[in-house]
């Protein structure tokens, strides 16, 4: 699974970065789970989705950064949202639908560059803040850091190989990537060049930037 992080790429500042993590996998039920003889006939089956969102969600600010002088570096904490909490999971309302084979099926048919969180990985975020630390050059005025999670959420039908059994109906929440940034309240919000606006990143500027700032007037 990806670790996407958003940073300026103007005035000394690098280009928007991937930074690959291993896999992770992400704690979920089947939800009544699979039991006796009618989980094992229709363990082989079809998903069909619909109601698929994909949104990158805050989950996580550092306090508002003001550097008076220039400095090559930054560094500071990132503090979890209170009251946010993603944990990957798969509801159903019948037996045969195991949440990993859920959610691989949902990646192969988002065709994701890589796995959908499965179900051993914790929720995010996590209780402890993380760390930040960037050293790119030339830092001055002020700046904004945020973590994100790349929420994926969908509806399925999942129904039996060779029918018979009624068709289970079920919902999906999972992630593609872990991510945030860090940029500069002197620009514009744009979004990630390589995806869609980031709601993410839009909602820590207008939190964390001064009000007359370009990026929160843009964000």
């Amino acid at each position: 699974m990806r670790r996407h992080t958003l940073a300026n790429t103007t005035a000394g500042f690098a280009a928007a970065v991937l930074f690959l993590c291993t896999a992770a996998y992400v704690s979920g039920t089947g939800g009544q789970g699979d039991k006796g003889h009618a989980a094992a006939a229709c363990a082989y089956g079809t998903y069909a989705w619909s109601g698929v969102v994909r949104e990158q969600k805050l989950t996580g600010l550092a306090d508002p950064i003001t550097l008076k002088r220039k400095t090559d570096s930054v560094s500071g904490v990132i503090k979890p949202l209170k009251g946010v909490s993603y944990k990957p999971h798969v509801m159903s309302t019948g037996p045969g639908v195991r949440a990993a084979d859920a959610i691989k099926a949902l990646g192969r048919y988002l065709g994701t560059d890589e796995p959908l969180a499965d179900p051993s990985e914790s929720a995010v975020p996590e209780e402890t803040p993380s760390q930040f630390y960037y050293n790119i050059g030339d830092l001055q005025g002020s700046y904004y850091t945020w973590d994100s999670v790349g929420l994926v959420e969908a509806d399925f039908t999942y129904t039996c190989q060779g029918g018979g059994a009624k068709p289970v109906k079920g919902y999906v929440v999972t992630w593609e990537t872990l991510g945030g940034g860090f940029l500069s309240c002197g620009d514009r919000v744009t979004g990630d060049p390589f995806r869609k606006p980031d709601a993410a990143a839009r909602t820590a500027a207008r939190t964390l930037c001064p009000a007359g700032s370009p990026a929160a007037k843009s964000a």
